[in-house]
C-alpha cells in the first residue's frame, strides 16, 4: 500500500474558507438598492464567502445570515460550509464580483427578511 501523504489529493478542496465577516459593500448595496431592504437591518447582517472559481480571483459565492439568529439557535457559523447543515439560517445566497462591483442574490426561505 503506497503512502503518499506528501501529495495533495486532487479530489479534496484545498481552499481555506474564511469565517463570518461584515457583508461586502457590493452585497449590501445590492440588498438595499435593488432588493429594497432596510439599510439599518442589512448592515447588521454577516456573511460567509468562498471563491466561486479558482481561476477567477474576484468572483465569490456568498451566504448572508443574521448572527443573532444563529446564536439563538446555538449554531456557531465557522465558514461557508457550516451553513450547509443549517440552511434555515441563510437569508440571501448568491455571488458577487469585486472587480465589476456586481452582485446577484436571491432571498431564501429562512428567517423572514425585512423590507425598507
Amino acid at each position: 500500500m503506497p503512502w503518499k501523504f506528501w501529495k495533495k489529493d486532487e479530489n479534496k478542496k484545498n481552499e481555506k474558507l474564511s469565517g463570518p465577516r461584515d457583508i461586502h459593500d457590493v452585497v449590501g448595496r445590492h440588498l438595499v438598492v435593488n432588493m429594497h431592504k432596510d439599510p439599518d437591518w442589512v448592515w447588521d447582517l454577516k456573511c460567509v464567502v468562498c471563491q466561486r472559481d479558482p481561476g477567477q480571483r474576484y468572483l465569490f459565492n456568498v451566504r448572508v445570515f443574521d448572527e443573532r439568529e444563529a446564536g439563538s439557535k446555538n449554531v456557531k457559523v465557522k465558514n461557508f460550509d457550516t451553513l450547509d447543515d443549517h440552511a434555515d439560517l441563510i437569508l440571501f445566497e448568491g455571488w458577487f464580483d469585486k472587480r465589476s462591483q456586481r452582485a446577484q442574490l436571491e432571498e431564501k426561505g429562512g428567517v423572514k427578511a425585512k423590507a425598507a
